[in-house]
């Protein structure tokens, strides 16, 4: 494999010179390029066009962002990677990612061809440059969609529990409303709690955005940027109760048709960004208490 070298120079007049690309650093550029692009191209179409990716093109900007600020500290950390383990891993790569793209199942070729790329980035920069970089490289991995068979494990549990809980709720205030499974039948009406108001859309969404949040904020104090973690799915799974309540009730007083035209996806949005700002209330409570528990721990250490 290639390695990578600094491309600028200083000469003995103290000004530095940029020097051209290399003939097998542009073969590898086009190459990647090659690789890359109809890839992508069938994730924006498949993924990014819905609601479980909208947050992709975001996590690209801010993703990409990340990875130019930490590079080049990160590209001065050299280690000679392991030649037989880069090419036994694409041994095996390359020939699931052909299978991907002939089956076109998204989920899969959109993370073995990121996996692909880790693969060729390590054997450029090495081992300890990877980690330097390991937020940004985890970070970016949100940009694909979930696998099928995840999210239909997940979404199971989440959308009984949202159904449940929103039926037991509304007759407490003495709504004609029953349940059964993933069934809410309210009035004349019938309802079918979907995946898409599941929680696990919002779930990924939110988890990204706010870790980049976190990591931006906090990334030097990982205790306390763990304990921030801890509250994206509790706050996520109740955004999403609020939303399957304003659904319930928009189709019980305005009609079906109100409620699944655009002020479903609406409710959607609204309830993401409650559910983000959520999030960013939680740090703002939650710093200083963390704060004064140092303190005082730190304190008693020093008694």
């Amino acid at each position: 494999m290639a390695t990578l070298v600094d491309r600028t120079e200083m000469p003995a007049s103290g000004r530095f010179v940029r020097k051209k690309p290399s003939i097998g650093t542009v073969i590898l550029a086009i190459g990647l390029a090659l690789y890359i692009v109809p890839t992508m191209i069938f994730v924006i179409r498949e993924s990014w066009s819905g609601e479980a990716g909208a947050h992709g093109p975001i996590v690209l900007a801010t993703g990409l962002w990340l990875l130019h600020r930490q590079w080049d500290e990160a590209r001065h950390l050299p280690e000679r990677p392991n030649t037989r383990l880069v090419w036994a891993s694409l041994a095996v790569i390359v020939p699931l990612f052909i299978f991907a793209r002939i089956t076109q199942i998204v989920e899969i070729e959109g993370y073995v061809m990121y996996t692909t790329l880790l693969v060729v980035l390590y054997s450029l920069i090495g081992a300890r440059a990877i980690k330097a970089l390991w937020f940004p490289l985890f970070y970016l991995a949100f940009i694909f969609p979930p696998p099928e068979t995840f999210v239909a494990a997940a979404t199971v549990p989440m959308k009984m529990w949202l159904s449940n809980a929103a039926v037991g709720f509304l007759q407490l205030f003495g709504y004609p409303i029953g349940g059964e499974g993933v069934r809410i039948y309210i009035g004349q009406y019938e309802l079918l709690v979907a995946a898409a108001c599941s929680g696990i859309n919002s779930i990924i969404s939110l988890a990204a955005i706010s870790l980049f949040y976190i990591y931006m904020r906090h990334q030097a104090e990982w205790r306390y940027a763990l304990l921030l973690v801890l509250f994206i799915i509790p706050v996520a799974l109740i955004a999403n109760f609020f939303r399957v309540l304003i659904l319930i009730l928009l189709t019980y007083h305005a009609g079906e048709a109100a409620a699944q035209g655009f002020l479903h996806n609406f409710a959607g949005l609204v309830m993401f960004g409650i559910a983000l700002l959520t999030i960013f209330g939680i740090d703002i409570v939650l710093k200083p208490i963390w704060d004064r528990a140092m303190r005082n721990k730190a304190g008693g250490v020093n008694v």
